[in-house]
């Protein structure tokens, strides 16, 4: 800035800060923190109007206290938008902020409401009012969320394709698992992580509904059965990661249902690293044996046992420790001696 007051930018003589062109603005808030746009946000009014119309991502998950009143006081503001992350280590978040958003935030695709017990299911119900248009929400340790509630949530919001619902263990049941392949069609990834209610029914409801299913995460799950990966394996042939950590009911079969995994009818080619599974965590699977594993592992070049790409989990399986992968394979034998 020179010394007579006037900022000079590209040949641009700028008085006040207000002066700044919009694009210069927007492209130096892009270079700065959540924190310091909220700050620029109360400048000047033509700072505000610029910021709460041209915000579309937005965290707050920096905020330690009143976050609640935060929310409160920036939503009626930024109206346009589209993604907010409002994950908390000490939960603080309360029904009334989630309310404003639903209130005003009518363009919101993504939300992050991770770990706040807090919330009850009227949080539920006003996003299902107020935000149509979810295609991502995180709700996981919302432990205070109920299976009604998230069925309510699915039956508006039929658009999601991302969900994690890991440890909602009230709200993560069969119930709310038929409501999903009912609503939500779309959906592409779930997690249900130490969801322990669930059951084989709920799965195939997963499986049947939700055909497009790329990524599902049943990792503590420990009433499922085969059952639930055979379906998995007919109906969702673009399944690219699947948890199935500390399911002790899986047995083989489940593993040779995945190795005969038919080829998406789209791309009739042989399987390579960009198809088929890429990750698979069986540990703690204590039923399956190496024969079962190979099987899936031949199947799905891109599972590694290796350890600079390890995609085939399998911890505690003392029993698979000669299933390899065949990059492991073709190092032993000398036929790429550089590999791993």
């Amino acid at each position: 800035m020179a010394g007579s007051g006037v900022m000079k930018m590209e040949g641009l003589a700028i008085k006040e800060w207000k002066d700044i062109p919009v694009e210069l603005l927007m492209r130096i808030l892009t270079l700065v923190d959540d924190r310091t746009v909220i700050i620029a946000s109360g400048v000047c009014s033509g700072w505000r109007d610029i910021i709460c119309f041209g915000l579309t991502h937005l965290s707050l998950s920096w905020c330690k206290t009143n976050m609640s009143s935060l929310v409160l006081s920036l939503a009626p503001k930024f109206t346009k938008l589209q993604a907010l992350a409002l994950r908390q280590d000490i939960p603080q978040l309360e029904d009334n902020s989630v309310e404003a958003i639903a209130n005003n935030c009518h363009e919101l695709q993504d939300l992050d409401l991770s770990k706040s017990f807090k919330l009850s299911d009227r949080s539920l119900y006003d996003l299902s009012r107020g935000c149509p248009n979810l295609t991502k929400l995180n709700i996981s340790g919302c432990t205070s969320f109920s299976d009604t509630g998230l069925a309510y949530l699915t039956s508006s919001c039929r658009k999601l394709k991302v969900l994690n619902l890991c440890g909602c263990v009230k709200a993560a049941t069969d119930n709310a698992l038929q409501a999903i392949g009912r609503n939500c069609s779309q959906m592409q990834s779930l997690n249900l992580g130490w969801c322990d209610d669930i059951s084989d029914d709920g799965v195939m409801s997963l499986a049947y509904g939700c055909p497009d299913l790329r990524t599902l995460d049943l990792c503590g799950c420990v009433r499922i059965t085969d059952e639930s990966v055979v379906a998995l394996a007919n109906r969702c042939v673009r399944l690219r990661s699947l948890g199935l950590y500390y399911c002790r009911n899986i047995t083989d079969r489940a593993m040779y249902s995945l190795a005969a995994q038919s080829k998406p009818e789209v791309r009739r080619r042989r399987y390579d690293e960009e198809e088929g599974l890429r990750n698979l965590n069986i540990s703690q699977c204590t039923a399956l044996t190496p024969s079962a594993v190979q099987a899936v592992c031949d199947k799905f070049p891109a599972l590694h046992t290796c350890s600079a790409r390890h995609s085939l989990v399998m911890s505690g399986c003392l029993s698979l420790t000669s299933v390899h992968c065949s990059c492991i394979v073709q190092s032993h034998r000398g036929l790429n001696p550089t590999a791993h």
